[in-house]
């Protein structure tokens, strides 16, 4: 019958409409919808992406980092002579601090300072040749260069100063004698293989001296260079702050304490008194004139 066909017909469909075990047709619907979602596939949380794809990306960044950290920051250098005896021993490696010269921080008393050859000094320095590794080490900063011809030296006396060493005496610093016993080589005189002065050090210029003062052609041996053995400041890379290697070596570079005695910055602190004294005299002249004119008249 026609009534008995179609009623076959519509009776699967009404079954598949009908939630069974009592679930509800909302419920039906949505778990029908969520299934059939086109956006239910890119939902789903993505695969981590391999350590081994990510590997170079974290390599270039230390490497950047490292670079600008030599630049701007912090650089290695090796010790490779007996110059700073006892204070720096032949293969030390010591941390330059290379920021502060970037805020205009000039070279104090003192302080043992990494310097570009002034020219003349290291010419018959023999430097070693360095493989590929070595010399991209030494770019990033995580090894010490083995090609540029750097000195290291202690601070004796900046610009303005005037320096003197005599035989058998002390070095003094605008008349102020130095007790160097604290970090000169044991046994070392302070000048007598290499007498000097006095000399006036420019400004914007540095006299510097090694600690082991009998095996350090420093600013004494170069007095007929430009300069007079002085260095320019425009030529220093950095204050040696600490000695970081060989770990059992640990140690900071601090300023030795002799060199902040009372008046020995005496040269420079009459500067400004001198100054304002010749700038004030013409102006009591001047009230002293005015006031005899005045009781003159009177």
């Amino acid at each position: 019958m026609v009534v008995g066909a179609r009623s076959g017909h519509d009776e699967p469909e009404d079954r598949a409409e009908r939630p069974e075990n009592g679930e509800s047709s909302e419920a039906a619907g949505r778990t029908e919808s969520d299934g059939d979602s086109p956006d239910s596939a890119g939902a789903a949380p993505g695969k981590p992406r391999s350590f081994w794809k990510e590997l170079p990306l974290l390599i270039g960044i230390a490497l950047i980092l490292a670079l600008l950290i030599k630049t701007f920051l912090v650089q290695a250098f090796s010790i490779p002579s007996d110059s700073m005896q006892d204070t720096l021993q032949r293969g030390d490696r010591v941390l330059v601090d290379k920021l502060t010269p970037w805020f205009g921080s000039e070279p104090q008393r003192g302080e043992v300072v990494v310097f570009h050859d002034p020219g003349g000094w290291l010419e018959s320095a023999q430097t070693p040749t360095p493989n590929v590794a070595q010399k991209f080490l030494s770019f990033i900063g995580l090894m010490p260069s083995a090609e540029e011809k750097d000195l290291i030296k202690r601070v004796i006396a900046v610009g303005g100063d005037t320096v003197e060493c005599k035989e058998n005496g002390p070095v003094t610093v605008n008349g102020v004698a130095l007790d160097e016993t604290s970090f000169i080589y044991p046994g070392n005189t302070p000048c007598n293989d290499e007498p000097f002065g006095p000399i006036k050090v420019p400004e914007g210029r540095i006299w510097v001296m090694g600690d082991h003062r009998q095996n350090s052609l420093d600013s004494r041996y170069h007095q007929e260079l430009p300069g007079q053995g002085t260095v320019s400041t425009d030529e220093v890379v950095g204050r040696a702050i600490v000695v970081a290697w060989p770990i059992n070596r640990w140690a900071t570079l601090p300023i030795p304490s002799t060199f902040d005695q009372p008046g020995i910055n005496a040269a420079t602190g009459l500067v400004p008194g001198a100054l304002g004294v010749a700038g004030a005299l013409p102006l009591v002249l001047w009230r002293r004139k005015r006031l005899t004119n005045g009781h003159t008249a009177g």
